[in-house]
């Protein structure tokens, strides 16, 4: 199972989702908007790609914050009160592709010829 997190009205997401669909690829999708930032997740993320893969800084949410504030954010734990108070300044879409049993893998973004690799790994 693979799961899509973003905002559904994001236009990368929405790629992303005609994507998947397109390569019928069984998917849940989490609206950060809808149903919060999953923070057990998040954590997850941070410790396997690191804030500064995760945060959106080119981002117009990033954009408003202020320098000041935008200078607070140095490590994950701060970067982490950010994501979980602003869900719009996370890159997206975080995918987390499950493995069957196995932990998985996770990326941000969206990239057609990674994500083929997902989805057929022979090729």
């Amino acid at each position: 199972m693979v799961i899509i997190y973003g905002i559904a009205n994001c236009d990368t997401v929405k790629k992303a989702r005609t994507w998947l669909t397109a390569n019928s690829v069984a998917h849940h999708f989490h609206d950060f908007k809808k149903s919060g930032v999953p923070t057990k997740e998040l954590s997850i993320w941070l410790k396997a790609l690191g804030h500064n893969k995760l945060l959106a800084r080119h981002g117009s949410t990033w954009r408003k914050l202020g320098a000041e504030l935008q200078l607070a954010v140095h490590d994950d734990a701060s970067a982490t009160a950010l994501m979980l108070a602003q869900p719009s300044v996370i890159k997206r879409p975080v995918v987390w592709w499950h493995h069957g049993g196995a932990a998985g893998t996770i990326t941000v973004g969206f990239d057609a010829d990674v994500w083929q690799q997902f989805i057929n790994p022979q090729h």
